[in-house]
């Protein structure tokens, strides 16, 4: 395999080269995957925008709203591994329009809950798309990415969660703005429908990049979890899924928790919660594609252990601050959203680089949605305990993505095409 690192040269090129050099098959995936990630934050964001709501009219307990969401996690990882096997075995785009379709009918399916269970089946039926398309997405752009641009580029594709996010708050606001909580957290999830256009979209205008379908239909040991358990790759599966816990358990349990946080516990309105993530999600979309031109600048192992450190602070700051000081807690606002979204923009380059063709996606899949499966059980430690102080429990998960980063390696410039690649 071709590891050869470009030198810090990636500054000289004009600021959208990258995407000039994705070619026009390459700019459709880009599309598509951008589309997917985003549409695919807007429904998973509807739980936890709409779980005040929720829990009042079901007359559930803290604990039980956090199961909703450590269920969505689980089953997402199940979800996300088994789609990056399906996608090394019949490829990303036909298994990328399969993850849309499912998080899209079962958030709609969401929104007709009659109780709890039905709403907690359901959700947990979201996440079997929700966890397959990022790691399907990911990799049908990354291989499509010379190495020279390949972080900044797939952390375009993770800035689309920024996207997606920023209109459900949209959404959020304006819906409980105007309809009774009991009515608007339903409304919520039937808008989550978006997707199903870009499903159709994607079934006419994208396809697999050329030398990946070669190598697929080649190689008969692709879509194996065995093979990522080789001993050649065993310690990258290993450091790799570790790394993926600590950031999502770190991420989850902020954000799962903060919009009913600012609510209750700081005692804001909606529009005064919206004030929070006014400046929260831009500060987000920014990390997002900043790290990724950091992942590309720095390496990816610098900008991870980086970005851990401040996100581990900033939480800690962000939820220690006394009830007084909601102006001061605003402002940090910004550099919260940043340092914890700018971490997530490595990993699908990284991930990409760890692994070759033939085991790929499932690579992605597994290592990426085994830190979502184990990370979500921050959220419900925090729905037992108590939001608040307890929030900042998330901090220990990038102490341990931190950790994580001494048992694997550098892969700045490592080319994804080529045999054995």
């Amino acid at each position: 395999m071709n590891t050869n690192v470009t030198a810090g040269t990636t500054s000289a090129a004009r600021p959208f080269e990258w995407f000039r050099s994705l070619g026009p098959k390459g700019k459709r995936a880009f599309f598509a995957a951008f589309g997917g990630y985003g549409l695919d934050s807007f429904d998973y964001q509807t739980l936890p925008f709409g779980l005040a709501a929720i829990t009042a009219y079901f007359g559930i307990s803290s604990g039980e709203a956090g199961l909703l969401s450590t269920t969505t996690l689980v089953v997402s990882a199940i979800g996300g591994i088994g789609a990056g096997v399906l996608a090394d075995r019949i490829g990303r785009v036909r298994t990328l329009q399969l993850t849309i379709a499912l998080y899209t009918v079962f958030t709609v399916l969401c929104g007709f809950a009659p109780n709890f269970e039905t709403l907690l089946v359901f959700r947990g039926l979201q996440g079997l798309g929700f966890g397959g398309e990022w790691a399907v997405g990911a990799a049908l752009v990354a291989e499509y990415c010379s190495a020279r641009y390949r972080g900044r580029t797939v952390a375009f594709v993770q800035s689309a969660w920024a996207v997606g996010w920023g209109l459900l708050v949209i959404v959020y606001t304006v819906l409980f703005s105007v309809l009774d909580d009991a009515v608007a957290w339903r409304v919520l999830f039937w808008v989550g429908v978006l997707p199903a256009l870009l499903v159709l979209w994607v079934r006419r205008r994208v396809s697999d990049a050329e030398h990946v379908t070669e190598r697929r239909l080649k190689t008969k040991a692709r879509g194996s979890l065995a093979g990522i358990f080789r001993p050649g790759l065993l310690r990258t599966t290993l450091f790799a899924a570790l790394l993926a816990t600590g950031v999502q358990g770190g991420y989850y349990t902020l954000f799962t928790w903060m919009p009913q946080y600012l609510k209750t516990a700081r005692g804001l309105s909606v529009v005064g919660t919206g004030g929070y993530f006014a400046l929260l999600i831009p500060g987000a979309f920014i990390g997002y594609v900043c790290g990724g031109y950091l992942a590309d600048l720095l390496g990816r192992k610098r900008t991870f252990l980086l970005f851990s450190v401040l996100s581990a602070v900033l939480i800690v700051l962000f939820v220690q601050l006394p009830y007084g000081a909601n102006g001061l807690m605003l402002l940090i606002s910004f550099p919260l959203g940043f340092s914890t979204s700018a971490i997530f923009s490595g990993f699908g380059a990284y991930l990409a680089e760890l692994y070759p063709t033939e085991v790929r996606a499932t690579g992605q899949g597994f290592t990426y949605n085994f830190g979502r499966a184990v990370g979500a059980a921050f959220p419900a430690v925090v729905g037992f305990m108590g939001a608040g102080g307890a929030i900042a429990l998330g901090a220990v998960g990038y102490a341990i993505a931190a950790l994580a980063l001494l048992g694997l390696p550098e892969t700045r410039g490592r080319e994804l095409t080529g045999i054995g690649s």
